[in-house]
């Protein structure tokens, strides 16, 4: 027999106990809320909601409950706008076997007018909903975590073969500040890796063309150039704004000297390196409990030992591989969401199409991140790799 609408919220009412918005408070101060389910819509939830709140829009309920609660016997507060959809909601909840269900009368905009704490994300535009609409969909990155990425920092030490697709994927993910070190220009021998820049910015600073690049590609971000060479001196200043910091350089004196900074200000250092055929990622992040740089090279090997790529080549697609894995560490840096490559070292054989993930310990003895750590401030890092000179470049060579 077919029931009007007041006779299912009378049933709704009889099945589910309603609470004042005073008891909810109450609830959550003694810890015995449990799940505060808010059914609104996620346009309405992007305007506030109760802190701590688990949105699931009433339309998805059936579907998606019983993955984020899977204990029937957990408390659970629902509350909409007004009182009424949580009621409903609370009515199928009781059907799928939740046990103990109530809903708040007055919903939200009773809590709000009571002047009770309320959260409000970040208001996104129009545009940005249809931008970062498929990292919505994703429970693990979500409107919450998107508005992290917004709020985030990452400085690419080089634009070249790594720092192209590094900071092309973080700008395309929204990520809000990425900051480029770099003193060197646009060269056409460049171009068969660097996807940053183009023939027609041959003669170029890269910081440059990488800006254009990146803002055309996303006018959210914010790109800072540093068009200088990283060294003791100026190494503090430039990576203390920056959340992660992504190692892209190709010379030892540059690689030695942002570990050492990374690990001295206690930021993770996600870093990459190419040669050849051949290519790894790794995060170095002492502070989180994995190893450094130095863990893993403890000393630079002696001048010319190791070829750069502009000595021994480079197959144009292997940075590719490695930076978008150096910006899929980043992200999950930044989201704190996944395993990072924290002790494990990723390395790519593209001839023989292996990939093998190493494992590094960290060094008892290591002579920055050790518990008796004998460098203790950044050093010259030229006499120490025994060379004359050393700037960020374009690829990594280990």
């Amino acid at each position: 027999m077919a029931k009007t609408y007041q006779q299912i919220m009378d049933e709704a009412r009889k099945a589910v106990p309603e609470i004042s918005a005073d008891e909810v408070k109450a609830r959550i101060d003694a810890g015995t809320a449990g799940v505060l389910l808010d059914v609104r819509e996620k346009e309405e939830v992007r305007q506030g909601f109760i802190p701590g709140a688990l949105s699931i829009p009433r339309g998805f309920l059936e579907m998606q409950v019983e993955e984020k609660v899977a204990d029937k016997a957990t408390p659970i507060v629902a509350y909409c706008a007004g009182g009424i959809r949580s009621l409903l909601a609370g009515r199928v909840l009781k059907e799928l076997g939740y046990t103990n269900v109530v809903s708040m009368r007055g919903g939200f905009t009773g809590w709000k007018n009571k002047g009770l704490p309320v959260h409000e994300e970040r208001q996104f535009t129009g545009e940005q909903q249809i931008r970062y609409s498929r990292h919505f969909l994703l429970p693990e990155v979500g409107e919450t975590g998107q508005a992290k990425l917004l709020a985030s920092k990452v400085l690419c030490v080089g634009a070249g073969g790594l720092g192209s697709p590094v900071a092309l994927y973080l700008a395309a993910a929204g990520v809000g500040t990425i900051g480029l070190v770099d003193m060197d220009v646009v060269d056409l021998s460049n171009l068969q890796r660097q996807i940053l820049h183009t023939n027609e910015r041959v003669g170029m600073p890269k910081t440059e063309s990488a800006k254009m690049t990146l803002q055309a590609l996303n006018p959210d971000v914010q790109v800072l150039e540093y068009r200088e060479r990283l060294s003791s001196e100026n190494a503090f200043r430039i990576l203390e704004p920056f959340d992660v910091v992504v190692n892209g350089c190709d010379n030892f004196p540059t690689r030695y000297l942002v570990n050492d900074a990374c690990v001295l200000m206690k930021k993770p250092l996600v870093d990459g390196a190419i040669w050849q055929f051949e290519g790894q990622a790794t995060v170095f992040h002492p502070a989180a409990g994995g190893p450094c740089y130095r863990c893993y090279f403890p000393e630079p090997p002696p001048p010319g030992a190791v070829p750069s790529c502009a000595e021994a080549g480079v197959l144009g697609v292997l940075p590719g591989i490695v930076g978008c894995v150096q910006a899929l560490e980043a992200i999950k840096l930044l989201l704190g969401k996944g395993k990072p490559l924290l002790g494990r070292m990723m390395h790519f054989d593209t001839l023989s199409g292996e990939v093998r993930v190493l494992k590094i310990r960290r060094d008892p003895r290591c002579a920055v991140c050790s518990d008796s750590p004998t460098v203790k401030q950044l050093i010259d890092y030229e006499f120490f790799c025994g060379l004359g000179d050393g700037a960020p470049g374009d690829d990594a060579a280990a």
